[in-house]
């Protein structure tokens, strides 16, 4: 008689459990995006929790719910943005959710809820595999068939994911290794050292830019072994998991090589230079920056901030000190930001390159846009022009937005906001001193940044019907 309530109520355990996974399961059948988007949202809402604790504070207080929800979002979208002094403000505990909450969040959001995708279903099915296929290619997050002859196929999808993972764990492991003499000599004790370690280089390859010591990278303003480590783990993170795949398998094939991983590192490598050359002109007579140095620290230090103005977040300058020309480059560089699929944030440097190449095929008179011996379809273009559309708007509404709460530089703002929106993490100064109001609105910004515009795009028409006639062709003038 009394096993048979208890009995019961494990078959009601059971059966709830199976209901929650059927739910879910049904959820990624019906709409991957939106499946990837609660998941991301659930966790901000846990980290979130987690800041608030009065143990992940350094003076044992519980943090103002503003403030922890903010570094929840820029902790998890891989931003590097805070309200608060990330050095000194949280406890050991408190720096230990942050290293965590950026490994997760360096996973992309679609990557993410591939994993958890898979622990519920235990195999990587089809599903799984679209999704996960979506974060390296935002087509298939639309309805309609979609050319396999691309980045990852849908058959390389589980060696994608165990790429993320074993790259993730040894590019990390690698950079800490060789950051870890630089902090010996800056005075770092041994011990402290094996912690500071892993986190400079957890912030560098999934481009965060957190650090964690009060006085930022000041201590290794002359170590420039220290300073290009870190920028060759701000590359590597920055160009994409589709990219570190191809280059895996092929590195010294370089005609294997995917039309994706040639156009990321191409253009990658241009704006790199292109930001160099261009904040060396425009700051080598501002004594506030760059002017009062030699030519190698003038020269090096540019190269050094075009690096992380394209989501990198390190600084070894005051940004709040630039020139507005400087300004307004570092906002073009972030807008733009890194790799399709990579811990970088913006509209992705693949985007630019494909509407560069669109003006290029239309001022020679191609009828199609094509570059190393391959035709890139029209829907992509229209993807490009989507991302572009709806980055733009966000940054405009977000700008306007602040603009009007804090009252404060035009310029400053918008440096802040596709500061945000880029995941970059660099700032004027402007959002340490945001009311609430103005905190929530940013940190906003940054998700709708992170998620991607093509996720929320498909999110939003997950439920949209195909048109199956087509209406007469009418030309308006355009130009």
């Amino acid at each position: 008689m009394s096993d048979g309530p208890r009995v019961f109520g494990v078959g009601r355990l059971r059966a709830l459990g199976h209901g929650v996974v059927e739910f879910f399961r049904d959820l990624t059948q019906r709409s991957p995006a939106r499946f990837a988007i609660i998941i991301f949202l659930s966790l901000i809402l846990v980290f979130t929790g987690l800041f608030s604790l009065p143990i992940a504070a350094a003076d044992g207080q519980v943090t103002p719910f503003a403030d922890a929800f903010f570094t929840a979002v820029s902790t998890i979208c891989v931003t590097g943005l805070s309200t608060v002094d990330m050095a000194t403000h949280w406890s050991p505990f408190g720096h230990v959710l942050v290293f965590v909450g950026v490994q997760i969040g360096a996973l992309g959001v679609l990557t993410l809820a591939s994993i958890l995708g898979l622990v519920i279903s235990r195999r990587l099915g089809l599903r799984a595999k679209l999704i996960a296929a979506s974060d390296s290619n935002p087509l298939r997050t639309h309805g309609g068939p979609v050319n396999e002859g691309q980045t990852v196929q849908l058959g390389q999808i589980g060696a994608l994911l165990a790429t993320v993972a074993l790259s993730t764990l040894a590019i990390e492991a690698i950079v800490a290794i060789l950051l870890y003499p630089g902090l010996i000599v800056a005075g770092v004790p041994w011990d402290v050292a094996l912690w500071e370690a892993p986190f400079y280089a957890a912030m560098a390859f999934t481009n965060t830019g957190f650090t964690p010591n009060a006085e930022g990278l000041e201590p290794f303003a002359q170590d420039y072994f220290f300073l290009t480590v870190l920028m060759f783990g701000v590359f590597l993170g920055s160009i994409g998991f589709p990219v570190i795949y191809t280059l895996r398998k092929h590195l010294w094939h370089v005609r294997r090589w995917s039309l994706h991983t040639k156009l990321t590192l191409i253009t990658t490598i241009a704006l790199f230079f292109a930001g160099g050359v261009a904040f060396l002109i425009l700051e080598y007579d501002n004594l506030l920056t760059l002017g009062r140095q030699d030519a190698w620290d003038t020269t090096f230090q540019a190269f050094f901030l075009s690096a992380m103005t394209r989501s990198g977040g390190f600084s070894l300058l005051d940004i709040g000190e630039l020139n507005q020309s400087s300004l307004l480059v570092g906002c073009m560089l972030m807008f733009v930001g890194g790799g399709s699929a990579s811990t970088a944030g913006g509209i992705k440097v693949t985007t630019l390159a494909i509407i560069g190449l669109a003006v290029w095929s239309e001022a020679k008179g191609r009828a199609a846009n094509q570059v190393f011996g391959r035709r890139i379809p029209s829907d992509v273009l229209r993807v490009a022009l989507s991302v572009v559309a709806w980055g733009a708007t966000i940054v405009a509404i977000s700008t306007i937005t602040l603009t009007q709460i804090t009252k404060a530089e035009l310029g400053d703002v918008l440096f802040d906001v596709i500061s945000g929106f880029a995941t970059v993490g660099l700032s004027t100064g402007l959002t340490a001193e945001l009311p609430d109001s103005g905190i929530y609105v940013l940190a906003i910004t940054i998700v709708m940044g992170r998620v991607g515009t093509v996720t929320l795009a498909a999110a939003v028409a997950a439920s949209s019907r195909s048109q199956l006639y087509s209406l007469p062709v009418e030309r308006p003038i355009v130009g």
